[in-house]
């Protein structure tokens, strides 16, 4: 038996544009970091606009550019942003009621612009019973737009006033991949172990000589086949 009937309206893409407005205000900040740190890395304005138009997602920019080096670690940045994203996948997942039905253009747009908030937003409004795929993608479109925008100013800013290496602006990626951290927290007992052996993973990787990513990436697999094994005792 087929659920009930979604739709893809203008009203739900407004709609979407609208409730994503005061996480514009949150993401705003990021977006400027974003743009400092790529100017410091040597990133021209176009550049870093293309990286923010085709990789929307700030916590895997930001990984990106901590690994930025001369000559550009192009495979070792793409895995570790790879790593990063694969949060992406189960979201997806979650959101198949909506995304079953869309095809073409709403369908790629919905899902080139999915990020933590658009999801979060749109799971809750189909809990509540919503029934338009639009209003992912309104959500999705205005966040990014305003991102572009914060990402751009936080460029030419970053031009015009030059950071000394080690100011602590830099550790604004650190400390947003921490605070990423505190959302996604299911608790003691779903948690603590993986997340433990992840981070004991990544440090003796680092300890034993191996650069970015590849601590990153022993830790995050380590981490994630506990967690699987754990859940799959459980149920």
């Amino acid at each position: 038996m087929s659920g009930p009937a979604v739709t893809f309206t203008r009203a739900g893409l407004l709609r979407g544009a609208r409730q994503a407005a005061p996480l514009v205000i949150g993401t705003f900040p990021f977006g400027l970091v974003v743009g400092v740190i790529s100017d410091a890395k040597g990133l021209s304005l176009l550049e870093t606009l293309l990286m923010c138009a085709l990789v929307f997602a700030g916590s895997s920019q930001l990984l990106a550019l901590e690994l930025w080096t001369e000559p550009a670690p192009i495979a070792a940045a793409t895995l570790a942003a790879f790593v990063v994203n694969i949060r992406l996948a189960p979201m997806g997942a979650a959101l198949a009621p909506w995304l079953d039905r869309l095809r073409g253009v709403r369908l790629w747009g919905s899902l080139a612009t999915l990020v933590d908030h658009s999801y979060a937003l749109s799971a809750a409004d189909q809990r509540r019973g919503g029934r338009d795929a639009a209003f992912l993608l309104g959500v999705g479109v205005a966040l990014w737009t305003f991102w572009m925008i914060a990402v751009g100013i936080g460029h030419v800013f970053g031009a015009a006033v030059r950071l000394p290496p080690g100011h602590p602006l830099y550790f604004a990626a650190i400390a947003t991949f921490c605070a990423i951290l505190v959302p996604i927290w299911q608790g003691v007992r779903r948690d603590l172990l993986p997340w433990t052996l992840a981070g004991v993973v990544a440090l003796l990787a680092w300890g034993a000589g191996l650069g970015p990513p590849w601590p990153l990436i022993a830790g995050a697999l380590c981490g994630a086949a506990l967690g699987a094994w754990l859940e799959l005792r459980r149920g």
